[in-house]
């Protein structure tokens, strides 16, 4: 699937890469592409254990493509942070690449090198991803034997952050699962997001105990992903 997937969702999109080159590089200057370290599947210790006690986990790490939709020095000042809503070191154009997901076409040949999947929770970078793992429990489990992806449960389900939407379901429950510990100060954090996220990862990697509860979702995920695209759905 990811194969076949990935050399079809080339042979679509192709075509359109010369238009995003240029409107990326005519509204910034600098590198169309946008190559980043990503964390990939939860990498196990020598003796076929995984990190305990306080040590944070390790995870495959890869270079993920993109196409920049950020300042060239984006993170000159600041080294890696997590994008936010408003963010002002998004361009005008990486905004509307952003709000189509058409920024993660070149991640296909992500899938062809076998560094991610066309449907999988999204990998964030080593540095939040560790950070991330000691602060939410469990969050390491959803990419524990699961490739990253381009697309995922997650990605159809939620705003671009990891916000509920409103009226959905999952939004009857957002003051449940934000700020858990009730601190003062601490509300919109991003883990907050992150936690809702992860329910979302780890419903698709309970779906794989099932051949073929695995195929409907990755079929509904697939087929969900054009509309959130085309709807725009973003920050």
């Amino acid at each position: 699937m990811d194969v076949v997937g990935s050399l079809l969702g080339l042979a679509i999109t192709l075509p359109f890469f010369p238009l995003i080159a240029a409107a990326v590089y005519i509204d910034s200057p600098g590198d169309i592409f946008f190559r980043q370290r990503r964390a990939g599947q939860l990498t196990p210790h020598p003796d076929g254990t995984d990190a305990g006690g306080f040590s944070p986990p390790k995870f495959r790490e890869f270079f993920m493509l993109k196409f920049r939709s950020m300042r060239p020095d984006a993170e000159k000042l600041t080294g890696p942070v997590l994008a936010t809503s408003d963010d002002p070191r998004v361009t005008r154009v990486g905004r509307i690449l952003r709000k189509t997901r058409l920024d993660e076409l070149p991640q296909f040949v992500n899938v062809l090198a076998g560094d991610m999947s066309l449907v999988g929770p999204r990998p964030e970078r080593p540095e939040l991803a560790e950070q991330l793992a000691m602060a939410i429990p469990y969050f390491e489990e959803r990419m524990r034997d699961v490739k990253p992806g381009i697309t995922g449960l997650a990605q159809v389900s939620l705003g671009y952050s990891g916000k509920p939407l409103p009226g959905s379901d999952i939004q009857r429950f957002e003051k449940d699962l934000t700020n858990p510990f009730k601190v003062d100060g601490a509300e919109d954090a991003v883990a907050d997001d992150m936690r809702v996220k992860m329910l979302y990862d780890l419903a698709y990697c309970a779906s794989m105990e099932n051949l073929w509860s695995f195929l409907s979702l990755e079929l509904s995920i697939l087929a969900r992903t054009p509309l959130v695209m085309l709807k725009a759905r973003g920050t």
